[in-house]
């Protein structure tokens, strides 16, 4: 069993106390890690804050910073291989999902190190016989918040344009799933001394405990995280309660998943399923609101079933696995709740069990399941953050739509139609933050993502990813000599 140390100021820190790490595959015990007190957080607050205000991070060019981000790249494709087998050992997900999250965990680190040294402000002809400018600037200290579906790859999304924007950060990552972040940074540790000490902190341990510390500290300039909504409300609570941080959430999603009886049934049918059932369903932008047009609605639901079937539950290890094992304990018992309760208030179509395989019992697995039911059941109206799925069915465009935005969250949506002009004005009338057409879950690293509503607040990628670290301040230059003449 190996133990982990969390990083603090450029050093490996054990830690008083520590958590065990569970492999939700078997159950067993596999790793441990620290849990941090809260000195040990102020510990990493401390050293951010120090090396924000006093280290050599704050005078380092542009171009340093990208040039960090590209090794930290390196390091993660030299390192692949180890880093997914891990992170598929402490999530569940399938090895073939882990190897695809460490590529594009390395094409974010990549993007925002060429990134770094193209941000700019503008010159502004303001009435006056002046010149006027913007600078941008970090806004300091940075703590990550980040979520155990996907570990690795969403801590890249905020570290990478905290990073090359010239922020210090501390990393919390979630307690179940923190080991490819702490493996991540042993190597960014050995293998990129140029990075100062105290530039990137990672703590590890409970959200009301380290998670808390970090949104309420007075020297936190600013709180990025990913999580469940309810959460995202109590980090408003604590930032307001001290020193009015900035905040990005990305928040939880009831996603519609819209068919019209003109879309291509195999394409459609495949969309339906990897749209709900990728990762488990353990995804916030998860289809699981499948909006059926009447016409088509037995037919398409005949459809998912058969397909269904071939979902091959698993030891995730394994590359021919489709579907791992949820999260943790916890997490199962919350799923199969939904699903008892679905069974109550809906039509179950297939699967809402434990699978029977004896060397599945161990693991945290359940059967991806599919339910028809309309809108107003609490199947179809909770996030579940499981592979369970809600068919509802709709009659005509003005019914989808009003279907499809009665809901309080706004993350995602994707609609399908060989009709072009009924396509775009669904996607002009969702109220989301990201639509697909034709298309379910494509997410890069070039687009901006976030939600509407409930689903959060701000974005993360793209360019408006970095907006987020970076402060604008307005420099204004008197060209007038004479006094201003006024008294």
């Amino acid at each position: 069993m190996k133990t982990y140390p969390m990083f603090i100021n450029g050093e490996a820190v054990r830690g008083a106390h520590s958590r065990e790490i569970i492999n939700p595959a078997n159950g067993r015990v596999f790793a441990k890690v620290p849990e941090a007190t809260l000195g040990e957080v102020e510990a990493a607050i401390h050293a951010a804050r120090d090396a924000f205000d006093k280290g050599p991070w704050r005078t380092s060019t542009a171009q340093a910073r990208g040039r960090i981000l590209f090794r930290m790249a390196e390091l993660v494709r030299k390192h692949a291989s180890m880093l997914a087998e891990l992170e598929t050992l402490n999530t569940g997900k399938p090895i073939v999902e882990s190897e695809f999250d460490m590529a594009d965990t390395a094409t974010c680190l990549e993007y925002y190190g060429g990134l770094a040294n193209k941000i700019h402000g503008e010159t502004l002809p303001v009435p006056d016989n002046a010149i006027n400018f913007t600078l941008k600037e970090p806004v300091g200290v940075a703590g990550l918040i980040v979520p155990w579906n996907y570990p690795l790859m969403l801590a890249a999304w905020k570290l990478g344009p905290a990073i090359a924007a010239g922020c210090t950060v501390i990393v919390k990552p979630a307690k179940q799933t923190p080991l490819t972040m702490l493996e991540f940074m042993r190597l960014v540790q050995k293998e990129i001394p140029e990075l100062p000490p105290g530039v990137i902190n990672v703590v590890t341990g409970d959200g009301t405990a380290a998670g808390a510390t970090i949104v309420e500290s007075m020297r936190v300039d600013k709180i990025a995280f990913t999580g469940g909504t309810e959460t995202g409300r109590n980090i408003l609570r604590g930032v307001a309660n001290s020193n009015l941080k900035k905040v990005t959430l990305e928040l939880g999603g009831k996603s519609p998943n819209i068919f019209f009886a003109d879309a291509d049934l195999d394409a459609a049918t495949d969309g339906a399923l990897f749209g709900v059932f990728i990762n488990q369903g353990e995804v916030c932008s998860a289809g699981s609101r499948v909006l059926i047009q009447k016409d088509i609605f037995k037919k398409f639901i005949d459809r998912m079933k058969e397909k269904t079937k071939r979902v091959k539950l698993g030891n995730p290890m394994k590359r021919d696995t489709k579907m791992g094992p949820l999260v943790s304990a916890d997490h199962l018992d919350k799923v199969m709740s939904y699903i008892e309760m679905g069974k109550k208030e809906a039509k179950l179509v297939i699967g809402g069990r434990r699978p029977s395989a004896k060397n599945l019992k161990a693991g945290y697995f359940v059967e991806p399941t599919i339910f028809e039911t309309d809108n107003k059941t609490r199947i179809a109206r909770e996030e579940i953050f499981g592979p369970v799925v809600a068919c509802i069915p709709f009659k005509d465009e003005d019914d989808a739509l009003q279907i499809a935005n009665d809901t309080p969250y706004g993350l995602a949506a994707a609609v399908w139609s060989r009709d072009i002009f009924k396509c775009l004005n669904v996607v002009k009338n969702l109220r989301a933050g990201i639509v697909w057409v034709n298309t379910m879950q494509p997410c890069y690293v070039e687009a901006p993502w976030g939600g509407y509503k409930q689903s959060g607040h701000g974005r993360e990628m793209s360019l408006q990813g970095i907006e987020e670290f970076l402060e604008v301040k307005q420099v204004h230059i008197n060209l007038n000599q004479n006094p201003i003449g006024w008294y």
